[in-house]
């Protein structure tokens, strides 16, 4: 009797001595090779979508589902609003072009920017384009989808950003000048009375 008791005690405590031995044991997963590209805008993903976030989808009105941010608002300011937020949202392409993200992605985000800010110029009908175009939101969805299937870019794609970011460059002074203009009219006629 005791010996089998011996036996069935020594059975369960190699059983345990098993069980303990295939915990430790460690399972390998293979996995494909993380790419460096999306590895680059895995980190450049949580400013654009803070700067979507704040800049287009900040606020809900009341009672809808619409959503809107400091940019419509920020616009509402003659000249200077428009310009601001072009400056804002160019600051997050020059992040992303320090992060290795392809030309012609950085091309695509300049042209939502670019095409917010000439619209933007337009009093009132600028503001109500921002409020629908929302830009930051696109161009934050542009980086969702580039990370998803990463492209190399070309050279042709290096003289398509230049055109653009010189474009943007210019239109964003004439904005500033155009502000400039807009504030000495306005003092001349408070203070000229």
């Amino acid at each position: 009797m005791k010996s089998q008791i011996d036996h069935s005690d020594q059975r369960s405590r190699a059983g345990e001595q098993d069980q303990f031995r295939q915990s430790k044991t460690f399972e390998w997963e293979v996995l494909p090779p993380e790419d460096r590209q999306s590895r680059k805008l895995s980190g450049l993903e949580p400013l654009f979508r803070w700067l979507a976030l704040i800049m287009d989808d900040f606020l809900r009105l009341p009672g809808t589902r619409l959503r809107f941010g400091l940019d419509p608002i920020i616009g509402l300011l003659p000249g200077i609003g428009d310009v601001a937020s072009a400056i804002i949202s160019a600051v997050a392409l020059v992040h992303a072009a320090r992060y290795g993200v392809p030309k012609i992605l950085i091309a695509r985000m300049a042209t939502n920017i670019l095409i917010n800010e000439l619209v933007g110029i337009i009093p009132g009908l600028g503001d109500a384009f921002s409020f629908w175009f929302k830009s930051n939101v696109r161009n934050y969805e542009l980086l969702q989808r580039s990370s998803a299937a990463p492209a190399r870019s070309r050279r042709g794609d290096w003289i398509f950003v230049i055109a653009v970011l010189t474009l943007l460059f210019i239109i964003v002074c004439a904005g500033l000048i155009v502000t400039v203009l807009v504030l000495q009219a306005i003092g001349r006629f408070v203070f000229d009375r």
